[in-house]
């Protein structure tokens, strides 16, 4: 076969809508680090750690997020008809309840969040807040595609939502200089969550009009939310308190060096995510229908685990030519923990999806027994924090001891299902 037939092959053969979307989260994944990537370089260290307070402020809402987005994705997938409809406007009330709730907290405290991350000025942080009950609704109007496995209009979101961002946040920060850089990339922020609602379902805005149905299920669904929500508030924690205990325990250059460092470090945890997006609503499929469950997480356990392996040997092999290629020769100094970062969020990504599997078939003491024992770092952080080098091995601690137990209760769980059977 020549190479031109061999090109017609493969282009010729259709997508699946899940390799569809994987491509496309890889996509966004790329254009978020491109985004963070362009700020470091443009801003430089000092100037970026402030950046890197809004990034890590919507990293933090994009957990929070999350929780709508789980609750509407399980649902939508055991709901149909009049039952659905009466379901979204439950959550849909109470994701705008919520986003305004959150706003007005961070505007009665912008002066307050000023001091604790000692930023150069408050208005970033109402501006930030302004576009909070926006990205909830955002959040349900995903978990509402993602339940209804239309993974390529799923992806279509978080296309638009990265793409406004990084245009607009770098074409405004280039033409206008001498403008605070913060305040343009809140801005920036807001104006990309307008973006990320679309295309928004016609099925919500039918629910909240027409619906009238009570839902019997309210109870459990609060259950099921509040859970969801404290293992997200966890997540939160684990995620993002080194960065913001960082920026708090150290000058502005050691803060902005680290979240360099978070940056990269994260990928791991980024592209698992991806899986974790899959990973839910066919669990809770399969569980729907009594089938076995253990195989579709086996396999994406093993994917996280070849993609960790790689990319943490990569991180020790070559960390200063990492460093270079994504922030310039201005963070070297922090390449030499860069293998180390990618170690902890490895561990703490195939962690995480264990978590979520146990989360989708109901099974819910170890989601709390691991959140909490996850946010051990913050303890350990605050304890242990005299160089940056020390606030990385505390991760490592924390997050192996989050897998060990995962482990444990996973093997715990299968040999008692083995047996019962």
């Amino acid at each position: 076969m020549n190479i031109g037939a061999l090109k017609t092959l493969i282009f010729s053969r259709k997508l699946t809508s899940e390799q569809f979307f994987m491509l496309s989260i890889l996509l966004v994944n790329g254009g978020n680090y491109i985004y963070n990537l362009l700020l470091g370089r443009i801003l430089g260290p000092a100037e970026f750690s402030d950046a890197a307070i809004l990034i890590t402020f919507l990293l933090v809402l994009s957990f929070v997020g999350m929780t709508f987005q789980i609750v509407a994705a399980k649902y939508a997938v055991l709901y149909e008809n009049e039952k659905l409809q009466a379901f979204l406007k439950f959550i849909t009330k109470y994701a705008t309840y919520f986003g305004i709730g959150f706003a007005v907290l961070i505007v009665i405290f912008n002066k307050q969040l000023q001091n604790v991350f000692h930023t150069e000025t408050s208005s970033m942080f109402w501006i930030f807040a302004i576009g909070l009950p926006l990205y909830f609704l955002m959040s349900v109007n995903r978990g509402l595609y993602q339940g209804k496995n239309s993974l390529k209009m799923l992806a279509y979101t978080y296309k638009t939502e990265m793409a406004s961002r990084l245009i607009i946040t770098v074409a405004a920060i280039l033409l206008f200089p001498l403008f605070p850089s913060s305040i343009i990339i809140a801005i920036g922020i807001v104006i990309s969550f307008v973006f990320g609602l679309f295309p928004f379902q016609k099925t919500i805005v039918k629910a909240i009009k027409t619906t009238h149905v009570k839902l019997p299920e309210s109870k459990s669904i609060m259950i099921f939310f509040g859970l969801t929500a404290f293992y997200e508030l966890t997540q939160i924690i684990i995620n993002n308190s080194d960065i913001i205990l960082v920026k708090h325990y150290f000058d502005n250059e050691q803060a902005g060096l680290y979240a360099s460092l978070a940056l990269i470090g994260r990928v791991v945890y980024f592209v698992a995510w991806m899986f974790v997006m899959l990973l839910l609503p066919k669990v809770i499929q399969l569980k729907k229908d009594g089938e076995n469950t253990l195989p579709i997480l086996m396999k994406y356990v093993g994917y996280i685990f070849i993609l960790s392996t790689v990319i943490v040997i990569f991180t020790w092999l070559f960390p200063e030519f990492v460093v270079r290629l994504m922030f310039g020769s201005q963070y070297l100094s922090i390449s030499f923990l860069l293998w180390k970062y990618a170690l902890a969020t490895s561990i703490f990504a195939i962690a995480n999806i264990f978590s979520y599997y146990f989360l989708s078939i109901d099974r819910y003491i170890p989601v709390i027994v691991s959140a909490i024992l996850g946010s051990t770092q913050i303890v350990l952080i605050v304890f242990f924090h005299e160089t940056l080098e020390q606030v990385v091995l505390m991760q490592i601690c924390a997050m192996v001891a989050l897998l060990f137990f995962q482990l444990c209760y996973f093997f715990y769980y299968h040999f008692q299902t083995t047996r019962r059977n």
